[in-house]
């Protein structure tokens, strides 16, 4: 199997932040063009208990996430890259029982911004759910106080 730093690498920042954790979401894929996280379908997560639809804030940190990490596509190394917008356009509500992904990409990168888009669906990308444009502040890779968190990230250091 070939090794996939990029993939690697994102499976390490989800791992270290706990309300992915919570969520249970994971990497499906990355690669330099982008990369998809998956939303699992849960009882925590639902919004309308009546219908079992997603609640907005889970999908919204779906991509958020998804956005923020994208910026370890396009990096060589990791660096804090704090989210400074986030605009979503929901479509249609997520059917209940199934799971989402949210897939994101860098478009540009500039020394002190990134900027990032993407989609969230759940069987068909070309059905989404939601649109997602953000921006994101490079913060550079040393950073007072998050040394633990850009090593694990970085490097797989705890």
């Amino acid at each position: 199997m070939t090794e996939n730093p990029i993939f690697e690498r994102a499976t390490r920042f989800l791992s270290a932040l706990r309300h992915c954790q919570v969520l249970g979401l994971s990497v499906h894929s990355a690669s330099q063009e982008g990369l998809t996280v998956i939303l699992p379908y849960s009882a925590q997560i639902i919004g309308n208990p009546q219908t079992g639809v997603i609640h907005g804030g889970a999908l919204t940190t779906l991509m958020d996430t998804a956005c923020g990490m994208s910026t370890l596509c396009v990096l060589p190394e990791f660096e804090v890259c704090p989210t400074l917008d986030l605009r979503i356009d929901y479509m249609h509500a997520a059917e209940p029982h199934k799971d989402v992904y949210g897939f994101a990409q860098c478009y540009r990168v500039t020394t002190d911004v990134i900027f990032a888009r993407g989609f969230a669906y759940q069987d068909d990308p070309g059905q989404p759910i939601a649109h997602v444009v953000g921006t994101f502040m490079r913060m550079g890779k040393a950073i007072k106080g998050t040394k633990g968190f850009g090593g694990a990230v970085a490097g797989g250091v705890k």
